[in-house]
């Protein structure tokens, strides 16, 4: 129930805020929005206040608003209404919706990092069989507090000397035993591996993993601010680099890709590990959603981008025929995907207990 529960609320806040930069945009810019729904399916609740109604749908699955004369049957010419305002102005209500996610985005990751948030200690918790660490002497309950004379506290910082380390064959560790320091010299075995967007890359193994000692880490506002910005462009390049080596075919759609089911998933372990994760998640799908829907493709939010940029170098709209087989092409194109990313999630979360039916 707690995993639903906070399923809802982070794909209902992620809605809202990709549609009120919408809604926002087009109220600045004079537009009249006549509809702001939050949901589909059968309606749970709908009020009208001034020329907007709003709505709450059952299924939280998306959300859109209605703007006067979004579509040129419907347009009269007024003013207030979306064709009748430049390519400009239109696109920008349309990049206000990404553009808040990002902002979403950004925020969540200051406040986590201000507020605090759980991290792995540097303290050993077992050894792999036949590695450096192992041979060395290291055994698990020790505490490593240096690397190569850097001081570390956390399993991050760890992690992140290793992988500087892909040309190194041995490093020195300082680590506390019963608070007694001692070194030791650990051999790396190299392996290639690659990471999220398809890179690969040596890393010296040592051979350890971490007990699972947690303490509470955070920042100052200054601090946690530059921290925010460098992790949401850190994300940006991440995801761009996976999206191209999807295409590219250097990584697999499989294994890259998830969709309602596996967010549902990854929601509940995060509800889990308390209100920092969630938070976090939130920020991370957030800067998912705003990326992939500035994708140049019919239907999301960069395709009527694209468009409105053909607009204004041809001087005119494509034609209503046009328009309609594109958004028919687009439309189809992005359930096409909604299906595979659901069944690759299917697979991946119950191809055991499917296994096991035909058994």
């Amino acid at each position: 129930m707690l995993s639903l529960i906070t399923f809802i609320l982070v794909i209902g806040i992620l809605i809202v805020v990709h549609e009120f930069g919408h809604f926002m945009m087009a109220k600045m810019i004079g537009v009249r929005v006549e509809k702001f729904y939050v949901g589909f399916g059968p309606q749970l609740w709908k009020k009208k206040r001034g020329n907007t109604e709003y709505g709450l749908g059952a299924v939280p699955l998306g959300g859109y608003v209605k703007l006067a004369g979004d579509n040129p049957e419907e347009s009269k010419g007024e003013p207030y209404e979306y064709f009748s305002r430049r390519p400009g102005e239109r696109a920008l209500i349309v990049f206000c919706g990404p553009l808040l996610n990002y902002v979403l985005g950004f925020l969540c990751l200051w406040l986590v990092f201000s507020s605090g948030y759980p991290m792995f200690t540097a303290k050993v918790g077992s050894l792999i069989s036949g590695l450096g660490a192992e041979q060395a002497g290291i055994k698990p309950g020790d505490r490593i507090v240096a690397i190569d004379g850097e001081d570390i506290k956390l399993w991050e910082q760890l992690q992140r000397i290793m992988r500087s380390k892909e040309n190194s064959s041995s490093v020195k560790i300082g680590l506390l035993r019963r608070d007694k320091r001692y070194d030791f010299d650990v051999k790396l075995q190299q392996k290639e591996l690659m990471d999220i967007s398809g890179r690969k890359h040596k890393v010296g193994l040592l051979g350890i993993t971490p007990e699972g000692e947690a303490v509470n880490v955070r920042y100052g506002p200054l601090k946690s601010f530059s921290m925010g910005l460098e992790k949401t462009f850190e994300i940006t390049v991440m995801t761009y680099r996976g999206l191209w080596n999807i295409i590219a075919g250097r990584l697999s759609l499989r294994d890259s890709v998830t969709g309602p089911l596996g967010i549902f998933y990854i929601t509940g372990k995060a509800a889990e590990a308390g209100i920092s994760a969630v938070i976090q998640l939130v920020a991370v799908l957030s800067i998912s959603l705003a990326i992939f829907n500035l994708l140049p493709l019919p239907v999301l939010d960069g395709g009527h981008l694209f468009f409105l940029a053909l607009e204004k170098i041809r001087g005119r709209r494509l034609s209503a025929k046009a328009d309609n087989i594109i958004t028919r092409m687009g439309l189809a194109f992005i359930i096409s995907l909604a299906a595979v990313v659901t069944y690759l999630d299917v697979w991946r979360l119950f191809s055991d207990k499917i296994a096991a039916l035909f058994k």
